[in-house]
C-alpha cells in the first residue's frame, strides 16, 4: 500500500524515490513486522491465556517432561505470526502484483486450517484436533488454486515445469501435473514445518533462514539481468516476494522473543501450518521446489523421520527411533531441549548456505 501510495510522488518529492527499491521495501518489512510482533504480542498472549487457562492440550505419549514444562502454555499465537507478516506485506508491497495475493492466500488459507485445528483442540481437550482428511482435503484445494494462478501468470515455457538445480537448462514438463505437484509442495512444506514444531524456538528460526535465502532467490529471479548472469530461470514480478519474505522474517524475530525458551506461547498449527504453506508457495512461484527441499532440509528430515518410524513400527513392529519427530528422539535419549534447538538451528543454516550453492553452481 505504501508503494502504490508514495512512490507515484517520487517524481515530484525525490525522498520518495526509495519506495520504488525492493532492497529498501524488504528491510522496511522486516524491521515493521518485528516491531509489530513486539506491540501486539504482550496483548495477544493475554487474551490466549484468558481463552485457555490450561493452556494447549499436551501430548501424554510424548516426552515426559513435556506434561510439566510445557503445561499451562497457551497456543495459537501463530496468530501474531500470521497477522504482523500480512499486515506488513499489505504495507509494503507492490499489490498489483498477482503473486504478493497468491502467497497471501495460502497464508491465510492453511492458517485457517491451522485455526480451526488449534480450535477444536482447546475446545475438546485433547491433541487430535481437525480430522486429518478434512485438514489435507482443505490444504489441497488452496494449493491447486493458488498454482492454478500461478501457472496462468507465467511465461508458458516454465510454467509447468520443474527446474533442476544445479543444471542451467534441465525443465522437466509435467503439463496438468504440474498443478498437482504445486499444491503438494505447498501441502508438503506445511506439514513438514508443522511436525518440526514441537520445542520452543525449534521451528521459527529455520523458517526465518529460509525466508530469508527466498527473498534472495526471489530478488534474483525476478531480476532479469541477475537471472540470465546466474543462469536461472527468468520470473517476472517474483522479485516483489522478497517483501513478504523480508516480513516472514521480520515476524519470526518478534515472534521468538516470546517463544524462547521457556516459551511464554506456542506457535499452534495457526502458525507453522501457515508458514510452512507460504514458504511452498514462494519456492513454487520461483521455480525452486526442489531448492525448497535442500534449503528447508531440517523439516525433510522431521518428516522423513516420522515417516521411517511409522513403515518400520508397521512392517516390523520395531522403532527406529526412541520417539519421532526426530526431535524427540533426541529428547529421549536426555539431551538438554536447548542443546537440541540450537544444533537443529546450525543444521538448518548448514543445508540453507548448501541449498543457495545451487544458484551459482550450474
Amino acid at each position: 500500500m505504501l508503494y502504490n501510495l508514495l512512490a507515484p510522488l517520487a517524481e515530484d518529492l525525490r525522498v520518495f524515490n526509495l519506495f520504488r527499491y525492493l532492497t529498501f521495501r524488504s528491510g522496511g518489512a522486516i524491521l515493521f513486522a518485528f516491531f509489530l510482533t513486539l506491540v501486539i504480542g504482550p496483548g495477544m498472549i493475554r487474551w490466549l491465556k484468558k481463552l485457555q487457562r490450561d493452556g494447549q492440550p499436551i501430548r501424554s505419549d510424548g516426552p515426559e517432561s513435556h506434561l510439566l514444562t510445557k503445561k499451562g502454555t497457551p497456543t495459537m499465537g501463530g496468530l501474531m505470526f500470521l497477522l504482523s507478516a500480512s499486515i506488513t506485506t499489505l504495507l509494503w508491497a507492490d499489490l498489483t502484483n498477482v503473486y504478493v495475493w497468491v502467497v497471501l492466500f495460502v497464508t491465510i488459507g492453511y492458517g485457517s486450517i491451522g485455526f480451526a485445528d488449534d480450535f477444536l483442540k482447546l475446545t475438546k481437550r485433547n491433541t487430535k484436533g481437525l480430522n486429518g482428511r478434512f485438514k489435507l482435503i482443505g490444504q489441497a484445494v488452496i494449493g491447486i488454486v493458488a498454482t492454478i494462478v500461478v501457472v496462468s501468470h507465467q511465461p508458458a515455457s516454465i510454467g509447468t515445469s520443474v527446474a533442476l538445480p544445479f543444471f542451467k537448462d534441465v525443465l522437466i514438463p509435467l503439463g496438468f501435473g504440474f498443478i498437482v505437484f504445486g499444491a503438494l509442495v505447498m501441502m508438503g512444506a506445511s506439514n513438514a514445518v508443522n511436525l518440526t514444531d514441537g520445542l520452543d524456538g525449534l521451528a521459527t528460526v529455520p523458517v526465518m533462514i529460509t525466508a530469508a535465502c527466498f527473498a534472495l532467490i526471489a530478488y534474483l529471479v525476478g531480476n532479469q539481468i541477475f537471472a540470465e548472469y546466474l543462469q536461472l530461470h527468468f520470473v517476472p514480478g517474483s522479485g516483489e516476494l522478497a517483501v513478504f519474505c523480508g516480513a516472514l522474517c521480520g515476524a519470526g524475530l518478534g515472534f521468538l522473543w516470546f517463544n524462547a525458551p521457556p516459551a511464554m506461547v506456542f506457535m499452534g498449527d495457526t502458525g507453522s501450518l501457515s508458514m510452512g504453506g507460504a514458504l511452498g508457495a514462494i519456492s513454487v512461484i520461483t521455480k525452486h521446489e526442489l531448492v525448497l527441499a535442500i534449503i528447508g532440509g531440517l523439516f525433510v528430515l522431521e518428516t522423513v523421520s516420522v515417516i521411517v518410524q511409522v513403515m518400520s513400527f508397521k512392517m516390523t513392529g520395531k522403532r527406529v527411533f526412541r520417539m519421532a519427530p526426530l526431535h524427540h528422539h533426541y529428547e529421549k535419549k536426555g539431551l538438554a531441549e536447548p542443546t537440541i534447538v540450537i544444533r537443529f538451528w546450525i543444521v538448518a543454516a548448514v543445508l540453507a548456505l548448501i541449498g543457495l550453492a545451487t544458484l551459482k553452481l550450474r
